[in-house]
Order: structure tokens, then sequence, then C-alpha cells
């Protein structure tokens, strides 16, 4: 356990608006706190209704030129914003700490991700093609389709990854010649702002992105506004339902990236060193555990059941947690005293439901009683349909259950309102590509398959939300299909 002996003042964010950058907003001013020491660092300016209103209509203003910029021209803009994207990564690792305490590690491995969603998105603006879907004969007519953006995004990101679900949304929706307004969490605001900054120098003309740091009332006037054609929103379930509400009174479309409770299913022939330290981090380690996609739910063959509950255990007492600048810290604070709080409600709930407590379960106290710090937590033998089972906890806590065989593995793998990801451990592919088609869920991820792997569709079903991010989907999310029919008739005069 480290203790967290770094203070650091956070730099100062602004509101970008068509370029402009402000250090005021109506919307007041937010005090952000550094989640791992518990102090304020920063004064936040928020955006109101005014701002972002005028971040809109500069938004609608500048669409006209955006879509009619060439391809290539559009291509090549984002390309050299990827650039930069780079070059200023050691910043945005700094920023990424500061913002959430996201241990300096893992920040600094978001940019790299950042550039290639960027880079492969500007790959996409010259590559935008519509069909031919009749043939051009004297009695019947040439049809074909066009691919057009909508106008106006409007994006609203959560702030357990800010610089990441910048990229999967912003990069789609401007090589497809759409200009976007986004609205980040006033809880991480500094890279955010950072990449605002860097869109400008890379050449976005004024208007096409602004970026407002708000609360839930900025978010809802965005959402609402009329000049907003579509909205793309990471987040929660109960945050999508009032924008799903708000959009379906002018039929807005949306793109909506919610939780999960995501399954991890691993058979007896899996390579056990591998899948326990790999289950264990990428559940409870990695944001601590303050992530949608992350495979909580560990479901595991009874052969290997006691070994694996031994083996995770180990390892989750192990992490090191603490001062998130420390480059030996695995695991940061959580991103409020009151997550904190109910993701301990949670533990002690599952404690007198009867689910069996290997290891964590409390505050961590000492050199990080000040921060947001809560031991990493795994229970087994915890029933399947229970709260810890069921409701996404988005904090350090890890549930094992047993299974007997790929039947039941399915069963339980799929009995959750939620469809976000699903992962498989086993050697035996066939095994591997019959369950992956029988899980309910966006993705699945099978023998360690990369998270947020750009060149595939990311999206969830059922409470994970609605439509894709990432490969062609992703950018099919911000063209509308327009279909054209020529007539071809002898009498009209074609020569």
């Amino acid at each position: 356990m480290s203790t967290c002996t770094t203070i650091r003042s956070a730099p100062k964010a602004f509101l970008n608006i068509a370029g402009e950058r402000r250090d005021t907003g109506s919307g007041g001013g937010y005090e952000h706190v550094n989640p791992a020491t518990g102090l304020v660092d920063a004064t936040i300016p928020l955006a109101g209704p005014g701002e972002v209103d005028q971040a809109v209509r500069a938004a609608d203003k500048a669409f006209g030129g955006w879509r009619r910029t060439k391809p290539a021209q559009r291509r090549a803009i984002l390309t050299h914003f990827a650039d930069l994207i780079e070059e200023h990564a050691a910043e945005f690792a700094t920023l990424g700490v500061l913002d959430n305490g996201t241990p300096i590690t893992t920040a600094a491995a978001s940019p790299a991700i950042a550039a290639e969603w960027t880079r492969y998105y500007a790959g996409w603006a010259d590559k935008i093609e519509g069909h031919t879907t009749a043939s051009f004969t004297a009695d019947g007519e040439l049809g074909l389709t066009l691919r057009q953006p909508y106008g106006v995004i409007g994006v609203v990101v959560t702030w357990n990854s800010p610089l990441i679900s910048l990229a999967m949304k912003v990069p789609a929706a401007l090589a497809a010649g759409n200009t976007v307004v986004v609205k980040p969490s006033e809880l991480s605001p500094f890279c955010c702002d950072l990449y605002a900054e860097l869109a400008k120098r890379a050449g976005l003309p004024d208007g096409v992105l602004s970026v407002v740091p708000g609360d839930a009332a900025a978010g809802a006037t965005l959402v609402s506004h009329p000049l907003v054609a579509k909205v793309s929103f990471t987040g929660g379930s109960a945050t999508a339902r009032r924008i799903l509400t708000e959009c379906a009174a002018t039929m807005k479309p949306a793109v909506l990236e919610l939780g999960g409770k995501s399954a991890n299913i691993v058979f007896g022939d899996a390579d056990l060193d591998s899948v326990c330290l790999h289950g264990t981090f990428m559940s409870i380690g990695l944001l601590s555990g303050q992530g949608c996609a992350f495979p909580t739910r560990m479901l595991v063959e009874d052969s290997i059941y006691d070994e694996v509950c031994q083996r995770v255990a180990h390892i989750a007492a192990s992490l090191a947690v603490g001062d998130p600048f420390d480059p030996e810290v695995a695991s940061g604070p959580l991103i409020t005293n009151a997550a904190l709080e109910r993701v301990h409600g949670m533990v002690e709930r599952a404690e007198a439901a009867g689910a069996r407590l290997l290891t964590g379960g409390h505050r961590l106290a000492g050199g990080l009683a000040d921060g947001f710090f809560y031991a990493p937590t795994v229970f087994a033998d915890v029933d399947p349909v229970s709260e810890l089972a069921q409701q996404e906890v988005f904090g350090p806590v890890l549930t094992i259950m047993p299974f007997r065989d790929e039947h039941e593995a399915v069963s339980i793998a799929n009995n959750t309102h939620y469809g976000l990801s699903g992962y498989i451990q086993t050697r035996d592919l066939n095994r591997a590509l019959r369950v992956a088609e029988e899980m309910q869920t966006g993705e699945v991820l099978i023998n360690g398959g990369s998270n947020v792997a750009v060149w595939r569709p990311f999206g969830g079903f059922a409470m994970s939300g609605q439509g894709k991010e990432g490969g062609r989907a992703g950018i099919e999310e911000f063209l509308q299909l327009k279909g054209v029919g020529v007539g071809t008739s002898a009498a009209l005069p074609f020569g």
C-alpha cells in the first residue's frame, strides 16, 4: 500500500466555445476535489444554458463549411490532431491523474489509444461512399444512395476515462462531416480542456468543436437543444432514460454507451496463471473497478473453483493501492466520497446476504485515509440473483461464482439486465466460439482479447445501451442514409 503524499495543484480549465477560451461561465464554479487527497485543487468554470446555446449555434453555423470541406483535408486535420495527442502524451497522463486519480501508469497509456482512434477515423474521412441501387434502363431509373452528416452532434462524456471516451466519439463524428459540442463532466475537466486546445491547433475551424464543462443541467440543455441533430452519451442508465425521454419529443436519435455486469467464464482447461492475473486486475485493479466493460462476475468451473478463489484473493490483496503519481501503484482512489460510501454499502449488504468475503471490504486508512481509497475486494459463493451479482458496483469489487457445465455458465452469464461485454477463458476454440455465440452481449473477448479496439464495434445490448463505437459501424452512426432515384424514361433529355 502506497501512502499518498504527492500533492499537486491542478491546472486551470476553461470553456472552449468556437475557438475562444473562457475562464468563467454562467453556470458558476465547481470546486474540483482531488480524490487522492480529498482536497479542493481547482475551481472549474461551468457552462450554463447561455454558453451551451452559444456553442451549439456556433457549431450549426460552422456545419455548412465543414461538411463541404474536402474529405482529404478533414483527414489531414484529424491526422494532425492524432499527432498532437501523441506529442502531448506526458501532459495528458499528468492531467489524467489530476482529473480522477487514475494511476500514472494507466493514464500514460490513454493518449496512445486516443491517437489510434483519431487516426483510424481520419482514414475514414475520404472513404465515405454510397451505392448504385438500380441499373440505368430506358423504362426504369438510376437509383443511388448518399451518406450524409447529421449536423450538430451533442456529446456527453462521463468522468472515468474522459480522453478515451472523447476519442471514441468525436473523431468519427468529425470525419463524417458533422460538428460537435462536448459536455464533459465537471469531475474530470482537465484532459478535455487540453483536447479542445489541441483540436484548434490541429486546424479545426472555429465552431466545429466546442467543449463546455458543466453539470447535469448543462447536459440537459445540450440534449434538448433544437439545433442538436443527434446525441452520443456515455454514462449511467438513469441519465440515459432521461436523454431518451427528451429525444423522443422530436424523434432525435441517440447513441448510448452505458453500464455492464460482464461475465468472465473460466473453464477448467484455462491457463490459470494468465486468467487469474488478468481477471483480477481488469475487474478491480484497473481504474479501481470504475469501468463499464470490466469482467466483474467471474464464473469458474467446479473443478478449479477453489484454486481460482485462492489465487484471485491473493492477487487482489497484493495489488498496490495508493498515490496515483507513484509508478509502482496499480490502483488509485474512487472518484468521490459518495462513491466510496455507495460501494461500501453494497459490500455490507453482500456480507449480510451470505456471500463469502475473501479479501478487502473496507476503506483504506493510514496515509490514504484522507482520499477515497477502497481495498480491492473479492467475494466468493455469490448468489447469481443477488444485488452484488446483478447491479453494477463501479468500484473494486469482484464476485466469483461456480458453474457445473457450459450450459449453466451461459445461463448465469446471460441472467442480467445488462449486455455490454463477455469474456471467455478456454484452450478449446470450438467451445469458445460456441459460447461466444450464445452470450447476449455486444462484444465477447476470448483469452485476453483487447478492450476498446478501434477496428471492432463496441456497444451493448439491453440496459447496456444502443448503437456502436469503433469500426465501420462507428462512423456510420454519424451518417444518414439517403436514397436518390433518377427517372430514365426515353422522354427525358439524356441525349
